[in-house]
């Protein structure tokens, strides 16, 4: 076994899916450098020339290989998702779902199948950054015994348009504008605006993304649903209605829009390094599938449409099932191979799971083929990332990038020479059988008048939140509405917006500076706990402390707080004002992995204020004061040490809400832990 081999080997047993990409995977270090066709190489600097200041040779092979490699290296970009970034894991049944699917790795508990996972934002492209306000889409490959099945989710529960002949025209009213593509990886422009003024459908998407759910923590604080509605059918035959939603174990957190906005220039791979980080350090992300059921016969049961992709299904009528775990439990080794080549589609399925008469659904079957053909090639499906662990037959051929080598000569179905193979599998042993679902009525383009309720649902989602997602949702909508250069523009979105709430829509309007808008919101005071982020569950463990900390400091308190913080799995950044170590006044020694200038209060969850003695001592303290005031006025936890406390000014003004010192404090430990899981502190002021 290899090295790389041997590295992957240390997250446990390898499943089927890391022994297949074994095979692919190569250790270039310490072996001699040579051409694609193996030839050694012995200059790799220059280029062959005739004299050393003559012209370069037509004969310089090594030359052209590289070079016409290297032009050629990146493939088109996704159209939109072409942002991301993936990790590997596994997923584990927690009970048999016999009942409602014959999908295979659902029918047991403690069934473990492998997988890829790939995170990834909507508008901007592959360079972007990471926190922008944008829809996050996250997709899921499952390596099953029964062929790849991909569970494409989205980070709200409802999308932006009811039928998929609008979603080009939303994207190109999204993405940045044709004549200047400007802006990067943002809505915040006069088309995008336009387009959700002139299709109302599209408000209760651009409404989630307004608010927090907009602009999220972490990828492994994600919440995503699966939008379209497909069927779970079982071995009876029997189908049923089914919606997926994948919940992080850690809690849905937001940033705030400023950090948001500030962290996209400080470290546009943010959520990237976050993944990447917490897996390295064996803090595994996790996320719990659950499963929303209807019984065929309660699909008119509603007061909305169950097959409306701009609609959620209520958890509080229609409640989530958990019915496994997700576990990333390894990084990729190479982004292009791995994550840039990974290739989802909805059709993707298995026996047991199969799709409704969605219409977004439907049109999602046939545009995501095209387009990893465009990207990446007619047999992107044997790529390493891509291909099945169970073998796969069939009789399709040739093609570009072709890797397969099939011996055998007869390639056509309905055949005597091999027997009439590869042949067919009948549905109880395992072959694939669509559900026979009736179909009646006359061929038109239009849709269902059930769809046509615009602002019941948005107007709910309003109701469920808490007034600080109130005002975050408010900001969301003023900054963006607040970059729409057109008055017209954005006078029709408040009148939009007084459909939802009338507060709303005239604060808006206010702060962009329109008329208010008459009219008042649809009569609905409906609310649902499980669409507010209140309730969502709250940790210390792996939230990122800042330690802001200098020579002189009680050594003996500060490791004590130290272990205590790493024992709870808290991710401790030491930060003082240049790298090397720092001295306690004991001895003790502390290594420092930022300064001031490399790191940022807008990159940390929280800090600890240690303070001491510098060489500069004024510019320490400076640094450490714009530290504390910016993390106080985002809200965050901070412990103070006891030769900290000249950091914090107190004075009537501010109620110190989250604000933990060690001074008189035996449960300083303790009580600061709990700040940290607590996260932000609204009361603060």
């Amino acid at each position: 076994m290899d090295e790389k081999s041997s590295r992957h080997q240390k997250h446990g047993s390898i499943d089927k899916k890391q022994e297949q990409l074994n095979q692919s995977r190569i250790q270039n270090t310490g072996k001699p450098m040579t051409t694609s066709q193996g030839r050694k190489i012995s200059n790799d600097s220059e280029t062959l020339k005739a004299g050393v200041r003559g012209p370069s040779l037509h004969q310089d092979w090594h030359y052209f290989e590289k070079m016409t490699h290297f032009v050629q290296e990146e493939a088109p970009e996704r159209t939109v998702h072409a942002r991301g970034y993936s990790a590997y894991g596994e997923f584990e049944c927690y009970q048999s779902m016999r009942h409602v699917t014959k999908a295979g790795f659902l029918q047991e508990a403690g069934k473990k199948t492998p997988l890829t996972i790939r995170f990834s934002t909507v508008q901007g492209p592959r360079g972007s950054y990471d926190t922008a306000r944008d829809l996050r889409c996250v997709g899921v490959k499952f390596y099953t015994e029964e062929g790849n099945y991909d569970l494409t989710t989205i980070a709200m529960p409802v999308l932006i348009n009811q039928d998929p002949m609008k979603f080009p025209d939303a994207m190109h009213a999204y993405q940045s504008k044709p004549d200047d593509d400007i802006p990067t990886a943002s809505g915040a422009h006069d088309y995008f605006w336009d387009y959700v003024a002139s299709n109302p459908e599209a408000l209760h998407m651009v409404e989630w993304i307004m608010s927090g759910r907009g602009i999220l923590r972490s990828y492994r604080m994600l919440e995503s649903w699966s939008i379209n509605t497909y069927l779970f059918v079982n071995d009876e035959g029997v189908a049923t209605f089914v919606r997926f939603v994948w919940k992080p174990v850690l809690g849905v957190h937001s940033l705030l829009q400023d950090e948001a906005l500030k962290i996209g220039g400080l470290d546009p791979d943010f959520h990237r390094k976050d993944l990447r980080e917490a897996i390295d350090k064996g803090f595994y992300p996790e996320y719990e599938l659950g499963v929303q059921l209807i019984p065929l016969e309660d699909e008119f049961k509603y007061d909305f449409d169950i097959l409306d992709p701009a609609k959620f299904w209520p958890e509080e009528l229609i409640p989530v099932q958990l019915i496994g775990k997700m576990t990333l439990n390894r990084n990729i080794d190479n982004y292009h191979t791995e994550s840039e080549q990974v290739a989802f589609n909805p059709a993707n399925v298995v026996p047991g799971i199969g799709f409704s008469n969605d219409p977004v659904l439907q049109g999602r079957l046939v545009a995501y083929h095209m387009a990893q053909v465009h990207r990446i090639g007619t047999n992107f499906q044997e790529l390493p990332i891509n291909k099945p662990i169970c073998p796969f037959h069939n009789n399709q051929r040739r093609g570009p990038m072709r890797y397969r080598i099939d011996v055998d000569q007869v390639n056509y179905h309905e055949n005597s020479l091999a027997n009439n193979t590869p042949h067919t599998t009948p549905p109880e042993a395992g072959g694939y059988e669509h559900y026979p679902t009736k179909v009646e009525g006359h061929v038109i383009r239009g849709r269902s008048e059930s769809f046509n309720d615009f602002f019941t649902q948005p107007r709910i989602f309003w109701n469920s939140l808490t007034p600080i997602e109130k005002q975050h949702t408010i900001d969301g909508f003023s900054y963006q509405l607040g970059k729409v250069e057109s008055e017209s523009v954005r006078q029709q979105n408040v009148n939009l917006l007084v459909n939802v709430d009338t507060d709303l829509a005239c604060i808006v309007a206010d702060n962009i500076g329109v008329d208010r808008p008459s009219g008042n919101h649809v009569p609905v005071s409906t609310s649902y706990p499980s669409l507010s982020q209140s309730t969502t569950p709250k940790y210390a463990y792996t939230q990122k402390v800042g330690v802001l900390i200098g020579n002189g400091f009680n050594g003996n308190e500060v490791t004590n707080v130290l272990n205590y913080l790493q024992q709870c799995g808290v991710f401790v950044n030491i930060i003082s004002e240049k790298l090397g170590t720092v001295t306690g006044a004991d001895g003790t020694k502390l290594k420092v992995d930022k300064t001031f200038m490399t790191s940022s209060p807008y990159l940390l969850d929280s800090l600890y204020v240690v303070g001491g003695s510098s060489n500069n001592q004024a510019k320490f303290n400076q640094d450490m004061m714009n530290y504390v005031q910016n993390a106080y006025t985002h809200y965050k936890p901070i412990g103070v040490a006891s030769t900290g406390q000249s950091y914090i000014q107190t004075s009537d003004k501010n109620n110190l809400a989250g604000v933990i010192f060690t001074a008189n404090n035996p449960n300083f430990g303790k009580d600061f832990v709990e700040a940290i899981a607590q996260q932000r502190f609204w009361n603060r002021t």
